[in-house]
């Protein structure tokens, strides 16, 4: 999971060593929390979060393959 955000993140923003990614296990989900340049943060949310709802779609249905829980957490 954690890999398949890092892929998205580097892809999407223009300074790519600025992601930084964390994963922490609470109770039986998967909190994958995504750090990313100040000036990279709208390219990762997108138009009205479009991107990072897709992001989190993309990490359910993953995550579903593995019978695991995942949430995707933006932070500043």
């Amino acid at each position: 999971m954690k890999e398949l955000v890092a892929h998205i993140a580097t892809a999407l923003v223009d300074q790519p060593d600025a992601v930084r990614i964390s994963e922490v296990e609470q109770d039986d989900v998967v909190v994958i929390e995504l750090a990313v340049a100040k000036e990279d943060l709208g390219k990762v949310i997108g138009k009205q979060g479009r991107t990072a709802r897709a992001m989190r779609t993309l990490l359910t249905a993953a995550a579903g393959m593995v019978d695991k829980r995942v949430r995707l957490e933006i932070v500043e």
